[in-house]
């Protein structure tokens, strides 16, 4: 099969590959479209030791089941596959399964190619009027649902009620308002730097967009929930004064890993913090039925290029010259 193969720090090759092993009992799916992750990104600039080249990356996939339980369905992939049996699996939290495997990370090749294994039960059927392209979405999506979810319950009021500040309008921030506005919420911000993805912030939904400046010239305090979908020190410094007296922070951002929180404006104030990592299967399913039934808009603001061209899509995000909030590749 042809792959798109991280070699090397900034470097990624097109070329054959070796299809995977398909467990017994799991399916082999042919991947129609597969978005570009943050965490690509990171692992393509030799910053993620958990992805070690040469490795096929990807994990933001849909496509058609070819072998395996239900031939021929069209399905969004879950791409978390998890052990099912330990504590966190039977609380519904297998994003915390400590044996947890991801798309993308040894030993589970990939979605930057044709063909990926997966077990049945990480696969969610499509409709047929929803494209592969909007179908792919409902993994980065349901990061920020997971983080709307886990933020709302934290609130001491009702999310329709919150000011909400969602800081970096990728994918993962995009996400983030779109399951908030879906959820109730209608006064919502999201703080972007990158002016070039403003257009297609404002086309998605009802947002308030503003810079990180016009942000941090703000009154303190002023937000009941802040999602930071970014996670630099940075993002965080204006997550913690941005946050109201007990309000809610939500931190799905993996930049990187020190500074930034005012750890005694979060005490003194009783600002709660909570991480959220990827969703959970409850999380990702919603996130699918939201995408399938509209709630979350068109979903028209991704920028779609073939997979062969990938390497050029890597370069492109890391020089600041992509405009999108996402880029899906088109194997």
């Amino acid at each position: 099969m042809k792959a798109l193969v991280y070699t090397a720090p900034e470097s990624l090759v097109y070329r054959d590959e070796p299809g995977p092993d398909v467990p017994s009992g799991e399916c082999l799916v042919r991947v129609e479209a597969v978005g570009i992750c943050g965490s690509d990104m990171h692992a393509y600039l030799g910053h993620d030791e958990r992805r070690p080249a040469p490795l096929i990356l990807g994990h933001e996939a849909a496509g058609v089941v070819v072998e395996g339980p239900g031939p021929g369905r069209r399905v969004t992939v879950n791409p978390l596959a998890t052990c099912g049996a330990c504590r966190a699996c039977k609380a519904g939290c297998n994003n915390l399964c400590p044996q947890r495997q991801i798309l993308s990370m040894a030993p589970r090749q990939g979605a930057f190619a044709e063909f990926i294994a997966i077990p049945p039960e990480n696969l969610v059927e499509m409709p047929e009027h929803v494209s592969f392209d909007k179908a792919c979405l409902a993994e980065p999506l349901a990061c920020g649902w997971h983080a709307m979810r886990l933020g709302a319950r934290a609130l001491d009021g009702p999310l329709p009620d919150a000011r909400c500040l969602v800081i970096g309008g990728g994918a993962i921030g995009l996400g983030a308002a779109l399951a908030l506005g879906a959820n109730g919420a209608s006064d919502i911000t999201i703080s972007e730097a990158n002016q070039r993805r403003v257009p297609a912030l404002k086309s998605a939904g009802k947002f308030r967009i503003a810079t990180p400046d016009d942000v941090m010239a703000e009154d303190p305090g002023g937000y009941d929930l802040v999602i930071d979908g970014v996670g630099f020190a940075a993002t965080r410094a204006t997550a913690s004064r941005a946050a109201r007296p007990g309000g809610v922070i939500v931190h799905i951002g993996l930049g990187d890993a020190s500074a930034g929180l005012d750890i005694r404006r979060m005490t003194l104030q009783e600002i709660t913090f909570i991480g959220a990592y990827t969703y959970t299967p409850e999380d990702f399913r919603d996130t699918a039925a939201a995408i399938f039934d509209g709630r979350l808009g068109t979903l028209d603001w991704a920028e779609l290029r073939a997979l062969e061209n990938g390497a050029s899509a890597f370069a492109d995000i890391q020089g600041g010259r992509a405009s999108a909030p996402k880029i899906i590749l088109k194997p």
